[in-house]
């Protein structure tokens, strides 16, 4: 897409470039802030660890606010704009509320946001707070969270982006197809991390859309990864007090648990749990060994697909791993695993002996 001045593209995004399979029409703005086309990369470490022969990592935290949110987002807040919304509101753990506050300052809406106090990863709060929304902390979880919004946009005063509104499935599935399209088919498997279970549900969606369409000829198996605190889908019932480190996938009472149930049957996928120190291992594997900087919530996927790997997951297909996060998201998280950093004198002696340099004298 040109914008008329010399030498300067605007970014396509994905209602411009998926608009034949999205649910547009001539009065949806293609609004973008250059969502989608994240990069598939090779996880060479993970091969060599695993034994598999073919691993990728989606990395979905390349999109404008940090998080795979963007993709269902931009359509949510599209179609708002079209059917006259003055204001969008949603709950969220972080990752939503940026993106919606994003998307909605693009599109000249207003965005309130409502978050459960304290359970927000510091750089996703500065997002919401500097792209202008306002943001009310409640003094209870998420799924308290999700049930003021519902019943404030029954009043029509904002329409609900959370991803209970339709059109945020239908843009999430866009992953799927870009999966496809830069495999030249659909993968063997694919490993998510599940809160909500929104994305897992819009990836299979996604894959079976491509499947109909004869772009692909066979559908992966669907792997899903949540914290042992906050197993609600794995274990197929509410968790009223849900608990890990991993805040984007902190949620009890996922929307989308029935869906994504559904699609680990149809699929032949497994979900299973990962533990807090499992979680930060994978974490800190893909930044050491493949230079990949993600949120905790992201690494659950990795850390689902060593243990699958471990009880003896073999594949000749592809194997992708969605890290659904940036890890700027949460510094928090980061530097907690790190050790304090001493102020060493400004020489050349103490600065190789801190680094481990072996400097001739």
């Amino acid at each position: 897409m040109t914008t008329g001045i010399p030498g300067v593209s605007a970014p396509e995004g994905l209602l411009h470039g998926y608009r034949d399979l999205l649910p547009l029409t001539g009065r949806t703005p293609l609004l973008s802030l250059g969502e989608g086309h994240t990069p598939l990369i090779r996880g060479h470490a993970i091969e060599q660890r695993t034994g598999l022969r073919r691993v990728f990592l989606k990395l979905e935290g390349c999109n404008p606010t940090g998080s795979f949110k963007d993709r269902g987002m931009v359509l949510a807040v599209a179609k708002a704009v079209e059917e006259g919304a003055r204001a969008v509101i949603c709950a969220s753990t972080g990752n939503t509320s940026a993106s919606a506050a994003a998307y909605a300052a693009r599109a000249g809406l207003r965005a309130l946001v409502v978050v459960p106090d304290g359970y927000v990863a510091a750089g996703k709060l500065a997002q919401s707070l500097v792209y202008g929304a306002r943001v009310a902390a409640i003094q209870g979880n998420f799924d308290q969270a999700l049930a003021v919004v519902r019943e404030l946009a029954t009043t029509g005063a904002a329409t609900l982006v959370n991803h209970i509104n339709p059109y945020r499935i239908e843009g999430q599935q866009t992953g799927a197809w870009e999966i496809c399209d830069a495999l030249g088919g659909g993968p063997a498997y694919v490993c998510l991390p599940m809160g909500n279970a929104g994305n897992i549900t819009a990836y299979w969606k996604g894959f079976r859309r491509y499947r109909d369409l004869g772009r692909i000829t066979a559908l992966p198996r669907l792997m899903g990864f949540q914290a042992e605190g906050a197993a609600a889908v794995v274990l197929d019932r509410m968790i009223e007090q849900p608990t890990t480190a991993a805040t984007a996938i902190r949620i009890g009472n996922p929307a989308s648990r029935a869906a994504a149930i559904a699609a680990r049957a149809e699929s032949g996928g497994q979900f299973a749990t990962v533990s807090e120190e499992e979680i930060r291992a994978a974490y800190q594997f893909l930044a050491a060994q493949e230079g990949v900087f993600v949120e905790p919530a992201s690494a659950a996927s990795v850390a689902g697909l060593f243990k699958l790997a471990a009880g003896g997951l073999e594949s000749d297909g592809a194997v992708v791993c969605i890290l659904t996060g940036n890890g700027l998201k949460d510094p928090d998280y980061a530097l907690s695993l790190m050790n304090e950093l001493p102020a060493i004198p400004a020489t050349v002696g103490a600065v190789a002996a801190a680094a481990g340099l072996d400097v001739p004298t």
